[in-house]
């Protein structure tokens, strides 16, 4: 059973391969990869080191100017680096469009295919080589690791500076280069990642630590990733509250209205730190007007007409709900078969370096047929007079207000396959020289955000036809859906906004259609640009599932108001459709990882039954006989102990008296065990018994999240197990052990039990009986719907009565013994 070597897995289930299919989806491997995640322990181990540490450090829990502070620094830093980013982006597709400009203008889009498709290709060759390896999980799109680390499930290396740059310059080249993707996504890991550094004020990198601890613990740390991605949202979108609210309802919230204070001031920084920036500056080039807000600017879709609303656009919403509930399902059922696809064929191929150059070629392969569909499609079109939509004003006043965010030249996309035509001096003197468009290539050539403006705008009613909405919904749909989880970094907002946009703006067409363009105030709500707003917001609601926050950030980046009340019935009625065909995007992918994640409300199901948790108990679920120490435990046996077992933490008993029997006192982590092997110092000999611990370690050499040389400390487990001397020597683990250890009752309500366990962020919960002593434990991912499914079945063979049912359920079901 010993193989000499210490067990470095931490695993909290480490039997997930072991246990039978039944009714779930999991397969052997997606168990054996589930194994392998870590639990977090968010609340530090309320133990009498701990205790003394707070007395010497002064820390109150009403003391919290250095949070606000950190928060402020978090929301700058933040701000900052969406400013710098997107500059960058914006100057690499000015610079790559501006050299093929002359080809388009004599359509020649052979050699404008070449160009671009090479200047792009070297991007994407280092987009992706950035995120095969520099992102040490190989995945850049940043959410998933988020909701995953904030959610209790430990994702290592991650957040970090390797991962910051590896995901800043794959994302930055990856829309540059065309690529059906935004900045978003990524935006809030880097975000995450900045509130992380800053917190922590080290660095293993650069080696250096600065000896301020105040917040060197996972439970500080978790609230500056959440604020930090939060304002990377905010950044993005100059959204505050939007940013805010995304963490609440998607992230992790733990209920704390400080927090939520908190967080909200660190998304209010983020988003005026970058208005500021981009107030003065314009590709990196001064223009004098630092700290005057533009509305243009700071509103990112801006909406600047806005109509009456009627009681009647509350059919067309309810319409394009429905659409978006469908779309975004289909979205989530293709992209994760896609996923599990590329995993499958990928996971065949052995060689590391082999495989890494197939996931390279496959992003190739997307950008190959996204610039091909972008630059020869508008070319099989033929391009609309200007006269009938009066192009001078949709310029200058729907276009250029957005200066600061239109990437390409204006002259791009309405040369393709275009006449030159005369030239006319604009209002604010610009000289433009065409007075025709190419509706296809408005959409497509246009990076999304741009599109996103277009779509959004209300002047024009019928500025683009069926066939160009038509084929930039298919192809925004495809290559998005083909891109996401692909070795890229990239978001889906933008992508998820512009085709829900695109279906918005065909339904308004359609509305148009049938009544006809509205002469009056009482059909002023029959404007596709309205219906596009609502489209936008019911796709990614029928894709994430996001209500409250993505209400509030449409209203945000559009300024419309008006159309809070349409806008809200269309996400709603999203939501519901979503939710009754597949599961939400993010949390279908993190299932596709195997990362444990605990939903609001889970839904078990057996025999296509839902299970009412109320009925079952702790004691249904918990993994008995579990693997304890006592609060004066041999040196030999701890060693052994650590190396027979990867359980991540064991629960100390003590027997108070002679005539009493053990009962459960506390709970002691693996890493902590680890540590005080490490350190001579503290051990004692079997007939010392003192309650004054003069050696004792302090909370700073103790608390740690990782072991930095595991290869040591396998060297000390060694030795202590093979020298005999070690055998009457004690440790006594009565300062370190966690005195404040969550416990329940075996006959508790396993709903309740689920409910405080996420609640509190708890990484194991012991279960106890009458007398106090252990009984079981559970962990995180026994209460993981599959895992709930398998152990409650035996449990119900359809009973005729509550009667029977409470008797099968007080039946021993089969037990382990590893936790």
């Amino acid at each position: 059973m010993s193989s000499g070597k210490l067990n470095n897995g931490f695993q909290d289930f480490p039997d997930a391969g072991k246990r039978r299919n039944a009714n779930s989806k999991f397969t052997k491997e997606d168990r054996m990869r589930l194994a392998t995640f870590e639990g977090l322990d968010f609340v530090p181990s309320h133990s009498k080191v701990y205790q003394a540490w707070l007395k010497k450090t002064g820390s109150s829990l009403h003391s919290d100017w250095d949070y606000w502070l950190m928060m402020g620094l978090t929301g700058i830093g933040t701000g900052v680096t969406g400013f710098l980013t997107y500059q960058t982006i914006k100057l690499l597709t000015r610079l790559k469009w501006a050299f093929v400009l002359p080809y388009i203008q004599d359509s020649n889009y052979m050699l404008t295919w070449s160009y671009v498709f090479g200047i792009s290709a070297v991007m994407m060759i280092v987009s992706s080589l950035s995120v095969l390896f520099v992102c040490p999980t190989s995945s850049a799109s940043g959410l998933p690791e988020v909701i995953a680390l904030l959610n209790g499930a430990a994702i290592n290396n991650v957040f970090n500076l390797r991962t910051f740059l590896g995901v800043t310059i794959s994302f930055i080249l990856t829309v540059a280069a065309g690529m059906f993707c935004g900045p978003e996504g990524p935006m809030i890991i880097l975000g995450a990642i900045v509130g992380s550094s800053f917190s922590q004020l080290e660095s293993d990198i650069f080696r250096f630590r600065l000896p301020i601890q105040r917040f060197r613990n996972l439970a500080d740390r978790s609230k500056f990733i959440m604020a930090g991605a939060g304002a990377g949202l905010a950044s993005v979108f100059r959204a505050p509250v939007g940013g805010l609210l995304f963490t609440i309802e998607e992230v992790a919230f733990s209920g704390d209205i400080r927090l939520a204070w908190q967080t909200f001031f660190c998304c209010m920084m983020a988003a005026f730190t970058t208005d500021i920036l981009t107030s003065a500056f314009e590709g990196y080039v001064y223009q004098g007007h630092f700290g005057i807000f533009q509305a243009a600017k700071s509103i990112v879709f801006w909406v600047n007409n806005f109509e009456d609303m009627s009681i009647l656009a509350f059919i067309p919403a309810v319409i394009i709900g429905i659409i978006g509930g469908l779309l975004g399902s289909a979205f989530v059922f293709l992209n994760i078969n896609l996923n599990k696809f590329r995993r499958k064929m990928f996971g065949k191929i052995k060689n590391v370096y082999i495989k890494k150059f197939c996931q390279l070629m496959e992003v190739q392969i997307i950008l190959l047929l996204t610039l091909t569909v972008t630059i020869y499609v508008p070319s099989f079109f033929p391009c609309t007079s200007a006269d009938n939509y009066e192009l001078p004003t949709l310029i200058n006043e729907s276009m250029q207000l957005n200066t600061s965010d239109v990437i390409i030249d204006k002259n791009t996309f309405y040369l393709f396959n275009c006449p030159k035509g005369l030239s006319w001096k604009g209002p604010n003197g610009e000289i433009f020289s065409n007075r025709t468009i190419n509706q296809v290539a408005a959409l497509l050539v246009e990076n999304g955000r741009n599109g996103i403006t277009y779509l959004f705008n209300r002047d024009f009613p019928e500025l683009f036809g069926y066939p160009a909405l038509f084929i930039g919904l298919a192809s925004y749909f495809f290559f998005s859906c083909w891109a996401a989880g692909s070795a890229l970094a990239g978001g889906l907002v933008v992508p998820m906004l512009y085709t829900g946009a695109l279906y918005g703006r065909i339904v308004g067409m359609s509305t148009i259609s049938i009544f006809g363009i509205p002469t009056d105030r009482y059909g002023a709500w029959i404007n596709p640009g309205l219906f596009a707003t609502i489209g936008a917001a019911s796709y990614m609601s029928g894709v994430t599932r996001i209500t409250i926050s993505l209400t509030v950030l449409m209203i945000e980046v559009t300024n419309d108001v008006q159309a809070l009340l349409p806008i809200t019935v269309a996400v709603m009625v999203a939501q519901r459709v979503g939710d009754m065909l597949t599961e939400p995007f993010y949390s279908a992918a993190l299932k596709l990882k195997c990362v444990p994640i605990l939903p609001e409300d889970p839904k078990v199901k057996i025999n296509k039954n839902d299970l009412n948790l109320e009925l079952f108990t702790a004691g249904n679920v918990m993994k008995r006989h579990p693997r304890t120490v006592h609060l004066r435990e041999s040196v030999v046996c701890l060693a052994r102990l650590l190396q027979d077992t990867p359980h991540s933490a064991f629960p100390v008993i003590h027997k108070p008296d002679q005539d009493h029997h053990e009962v459960f006192v506390g709970t002691i982590t693996r890493m902590e065990l680890c540590k005080l092997l490490q350190s001579e110092r503290i051990f004692e000999s079997e007939d010392l018994k003192s309650d004054v611990y003069i050696n004792q370690l302090s909370y700073e050499e103790i608390s740690t999240e990782r072991l930095s040389k595991l290869a040591t400390t396998n060297q000390v487990i060694n030795k202590y197990i093979s020298d005999p001397k070690y055998e009457d020597v004690f440790i006594n683990l009565e300062p370190y052990i966690n005195q404040s250890a969550t416990t329940v009752h075996n006959g508790f309500s396993l709903h309740r039990t689920y409910r405080i366990f996420r609640k509190l962020g708890l990484r194991h919960l012991t279960v106890v009986d009458k007398k106090n002593q252990v009984v079981g434990i559970i962990t995180r991912k026994d209460l993981m719907e599959f895992n709930l499914e398998e152990m409650l079945e035996p449990s119900v063979c359809q009973p005729k009565s509550d009667t029977e049912l409470m008797f099968l359920m007080s039946m021993p079901h089969e037990s382990s013994h590893d936790i």
